[in-house]
């Protein structure tokens, strides 16, 4: 497919011209309904109120593991994500309407989308005093470009050619071939900047809070950044936050008052926490998506056959009333969030047939079990419970579908992309290209059904370059075609994401298309 015709070149501020930022920003908003969530919190005034410094904010947090490493080339899940945001700044954020704002970067440029500069704040140190330099930005962001880098992000670096600091507040990047989302990636919490020289694991950053002390899988504990350099920000003393694995223990814990906030609550429990009056309840609307890949390198999702099969085989409608009470929508096997302004509605659909999954499944000639490993705890709350709807559902088309409940401890390194298929999801990112280059080109280190296929690297390729906006709205179409008729994963439901606090702390928000809150920096109790 020919890239079609380019706009001509413009001078970009902050990396885009005016026209697309404000195209960029539309697209990237959404309702009021959808950010604030159907629930809306108890005390109608908070937005309005001036935040109080000082206390000590706890929160209980999931998918925590006894291998979690502060190197943000590691992080895997949500708890990771927090402790990275209180340690942390990126190059670029995400304002909380999700349109791009500046972050270390204050401003950036461009003339065709291959070479970027980065001008970088001035006046920002490190939690050990040193000084921000485009250095440290080199060094921080090579840490993925190594040939050994197990980085969730590697695949991002592999199209920059060349990085350099130029002077002390520029870094220029130039890439093999134009991205016009570049600026969006580098807000990813893996992207996290620490001086030139140091060890990540050590957890200097120039983030809202100072590093204090770090229990891998149990508890993290910061203090205030007394020199952060956004003054209206870290208004809390200090944050503990707390390995809860388990859904039942973080809503018990938040109701006795022993911590403050809570993330991923049970839809189930979300009536009984809405009559407690001194709880506020949040939700992100369709902000995670459910997986199930098939290791598409490998028997039995080899073959097409099995993949239509699994597909038709589970029952979606089912899924989204049982396992999250409607808080949710179906998916369609797509790779995109339906917030995304990318995403396609004209996909064929992949609803529940015994009779076309049936077909498939004798068509394959595989005659044993799918056997479907997942675990609690480590993937999206009901992840159990999913696996044995499918479960059901397969049995009624005839398919036999095993569960394999495994530990969640380990999950991401031992199961996830080693087990024929599994239970996995994803929160949703700020642009298209920053989902699909993480997980689903060909050589992405987080390709979690391990499917190949170079037609999808290359409109993936050009359509994370492309300035012809139509040109680049039928390569993503194309995308999500491609990938749900011949790609191995089935991605079933749209989860909307809930979490609950305390009615006393304010100044949470779910940002879209942020992985993980930075919502942290901003919460404060109020007395």
């Amino acid at each position: 497919m020919t890239n079609g015709s380019k706009a001509p070149s413009e001078r970009r501020i902050a990396g885009v011209t005016r026209r697309q930022f404000l195209q960029q920003s539309a697209a990237l908003s959404v309702s009021a309904s959808a950010l604030g969530g159907l629930l809306l919190p108890r005390w109608a005034s908070a937005q309005e109120a001036t935040p109080q410094r000082g206390g000590h904010l706890i929160l209980a947090i999931d998918n925590a593991s006894s291998s979690d490493r502060l190197d943000p080339a590691y992080y895997f899940e949500q708890y990771m994500y927090h402790v990275g945001r209180q340690l942390f700044n990126t190059l670029t954020e995400l304002n909380d309407d999700g349109t791009l704002a500046p972050g270390l970067a204050e401003s950036w440029e461009t003339s065709d989308a291959t070479q970027w500069i980065f001008k970088l704040r001035q006046g920002v140190t490190f939690h050990n005093g040193k000084t921000l330099t485009a250095e440290d930005v080199v060094y921080s962001l090579n840490h993925h470009r190594a040939e050994d880098s197990p980085s969730a992000v590697k695949g991002y670096m592999e199209q920059i050619t060349e990085l350099a600091a130029r002077g002390n507040s520029e870094v220029v990047m130039t890439l093999a071939a134009p991205n016009m989302d570049l600026p969006s990636l580098l807000g990813e919490v893996n992207f996290a900047i620490t001086p030139a020289g140091a060890n990540f694991d050590d957890g200097i950053g120039t983030g809202p809070f100072v590093l204090e002390s770090f229990e891998p899988g149990v508890r993290t504990l910061v203090k205030r950044n007394d020199n952060y350099w956004k003054s209206d920000r870290a208004f809390v003393d200090s944050v503990e936050t707390r390995a809860f694995n388990d859904a039942t223990a973080r809503v018990a814990a938040l109701m006795s008052g022993s911590v403050h906030f809570v993330n991923r609550v049970t839809p189930s429990v979300v009536s009984r926490l809405k009559s407690a009056s001194s709880l506020t309840i949040n939700r992100n609307v369709g902000s995670f998506q459910v997986t199930f890949p098939g290791l598409a390198d490998r028997e039995p999702f080899n073959n097409m056959d099995v993949r239509l099969a699994m597909k038709h085989a589970l029952d979606r409608e089912q899924l989204l009333n049982l396992l999250v009470q409607g808080y949710g929508q179906v998916g369609n096997d797509s790779p995109l969030f339906p917030s995304n302004p990318y995403f396609t509605n004209d996909l064929p659909s992949h609803a529940f047939d015994p009779d076309k999954a049936l077909h498939h499944w004798r068509k394959s000639g595989v005659d044993r079990p799918i056997r479907l490993s997942t675990a609690d705890g480590a993937t999206f709350e009901g992840a159990v419970s999913a696996a044995e709807l499918y479960q059901q559902s397969a049995q009624r088309a005839g398919i036999p579908l095993e569960v394999n409940r495994v530990p969640a401890d380990g999950y991401w390194s031992e199961v996830w992309r080693q087990h024929e298929f599994c239970a996995s999801g994803w929160s949703s990112r700020p642009t298209a290209d920053a989902y699909l280059s993480m997980v689903n080109l060909s050589n992405a280190p987080w390709n979690e059904a391990r499917w190949a296929n170079e037609q999808l690297d290359q409109l993936i390729v050009a359509a994370r370059g492309e300035q012809d906006e139509a040109t680049r709205r039928q390569m993503y179409h194309d995308i999500q075609v491609l990938y749900q008729q011949e790609g191995s994963t089935v991605a079933p439901l749209y989860m909307d994401s809930i979490s609950a606090n305390r009615a006393n702390v304010r100044g949470y928000v779910d940002v879209p298309g942020e992985v993980a809150t930075r919502s942290v920096e901003k919460m404060w109790i109020a007395s």
